[in-house]
């Protein structure tokens, strides 16, 4: 029996998460109502699995690609301390779900920067502190990140504690192990974190404790950053937009809206692009989410009509939503008018920059 082919595992992949986003987007709304107890308990386990499987399969993805192609990495400048915060605001609730305490800690300048790939490095920490947690079960956890001037860079060294027995090694061939005793994703974690701990050309080991368990540290040099390019954007270009979201998928327009609300943004719907062109004509929409493949009119035909729309209505900035977003298929897509595309399953970091974007050109254009 042949192998998945890339292409199928990516586009599998792509529609896993889309509706696991789905998934977490209707139980956010239900936990806004009045439930019991019980039913809160319900609407919150979804949450976890939902979210469970999100992880897993980005694990799995990313190891994928690795073995296939190796581990791509994408350097930007990060404000070191703010990654720990991030990492802490990941773990805390989850930790405390298994009666463990995670201890957070950074150590260096408050201001350092680094030109690192911030999201490699918090899946870096994913693992440790994942495998850390499985073992302790009850007691504490203690992630820290340690800054110190090394030549023209940063010289990191990160350290997670437990108090648990020793996990093995980030050794693919204790892969097996690790998912017997701790969990597929946990093992998933493991094996990543040593994959992205070899593309940082960095260094691990394991340092026993006074007592039970071990402390895995890992340590690698990165160039200096400015404290001013690590300043995250500004979502004042993206508030108090209102926004027309098109897709003939009711979980996807639901996930679209949530992401909306979260940059303070109102919003409304519409199934189709003879909807949407109804809808444009109107004038009342600051920008307009579109996807690509619906049934009547599709995203493209609708941009094309919508553009051919006099005044402002045919000027407002549509940004295509869409699984199919490699650059022949985005060219194709801005050739018919749109401003952007944003990949499915959607990000809310690329959503806010293609939001900020489009925006903040749309009130050049008018200001001109």
């Amino acid at each position: 029996m042949s192998s998945l082919p890339d292409f199928l595992f990516e586009r599998i992949s792509a529609e896993i998460h889309q509706q696991m986003d789905g998934v977490l987007a209707l139980a956010d709304q239900l936990g806004r109502h009045a439930l019991s107890g019980d039913a809160q308990a319900c609407a919150a386990g979804v949450v976890q699995a939902a979210a469970s499987v999100q992880r897993i399969l980005s694990r799995a993805t990313d190891l994928r690609g690795a073995e296939t192609h190796g581990l791509t990495l994408q350097p930007e400048p990060r404000r070191l301390r703010d990654l720990m915060d991030e990492i802490q605001a990941a773990w805390q609730e989850r930790a405390a779900d298994n009666g463990v305490t995670l201890l957070v800690a950074y150590d260096g300048d408050p201001e350092a920067c680094a030109l690192v790939d911030g999201a490699r490095l918090i899946q870096l920490f994913d693992g440790l502190i994942g495998q850390a947690v499985a073992g302790v079960r009850r007691g504490a956890v203690e992630a820290s990140l340690r800054i110190a001037p090394h030549g023209e860079g940063l010289r990191l060294e990160g350290r997670v504690r437990g108090g648990g027995d020793r996990g093995g090694d980030l050794d693919s061939s204790d892969a097996r192990e690790i998912e017997a005793r701790y969990g597929l994703e946990t093992a998933l974690g493991v094996a990543l974190g040593r994959r992205i701990i070899q593309a940082f050309d960095g260094v691990l080991r394991r340092e026993a404790n006074t007592g039970a368990g071990e402390t895995v540290v890992f340590e690698f040099t990165a160039p200096l950053a400015t404290t001013e390019a690590a300043e995250p954007g500004d979502t004042a270009a993206a508030r108090s937009a209102h926004i027309l979201v098109v897709d003939d998928n009711a979980t996807n327009r639901m996930v679209a809206q949530t992401l909306c609300e979260m940059f303070d943004c109102t919003s409304e719907t519409a199934c189709d692009g003879d909807e949407a062109v109804e809808a444009a004509r109107t004038g009342r929409f600051d920008l307009i989410l579109m996807d690509i493949k619906m049934p009547r009119m599709d995203g493209m035909a609708a941009t094309r009509t919508i553009r051919g729309l006099p005044g402002r209505p045919g000027r407002v900035p549509i940004i295509a939503l869409t699984a199919n977003a490699d650059p022949e298929d985005a060219a194709a897509y801005v050739s018919a008018g749109m401003n952007g595309v944003v990949e499915k399953p959607m990000k809310p970091e690329n959503l806010l920059q293609a939001l900020q974007q489009a925006l903040g050109d749309a009130g050049a254009a008018e200001a001109a």
